[in-house]
């Protein structure tokens, strides 16, 4: 049976959204230095609440289809602990540490999705 959006695609979306969100991060604490009323919108706590919905919404499924073509748990292990540390960023006051443990999860996260293309063969250069 033939999905409509193969598991690579899918890992290589989240691995966008999870550069997306690295560039939002990066360019927030820019901005924040930069420009205090452009932080405001877009450290906007719903930004943050929105983006780790769609990772995780979209990291289930990549991440559990691949372990259904390939059986190998070391991704979705890795992919969860990406998701765990930036849902442990949202619970940080603003400005401390949050942004550090932000890019750390999406990073990890972003590895994850790689191991489970690569596992699955579906990793393409270029």
């Amino acid at each position: 049976m033939q999905r409509a959006i193969s598991t690579g695609r899918l890992d290589r979306i989240a691995m966008g959204l999870s550069g997306l969100c690295l560039v939002h991060c990066v360019a927030t604490a820019v901005l924040l230095g930069a420009l205090a009323s452009a932080g405001g919108v877009l450290g906007r706590p719903i930004i943050h609440e929105v983006g780790l919905t769609l990772a995780m919404m979209i990291g289930f499924v990549a991440l559990s289809r691949g372990y259904l073509q390939h059986h190998s748990i070391l991704p979705v292990a890795i992919g969860v602990l990406g998701l765990c540390v930036m849902g442990f960023a949202l619970s940080l006051p603003e400005g401390g540490h949050e942004p550090l443990f932000t890019v750390t999860g999406v990073t990890i996260l972003a590895l994850g999705h790689h191991l489970n293309m690569k596992a699955g063969g579906d990793v393409h250069s270029g």
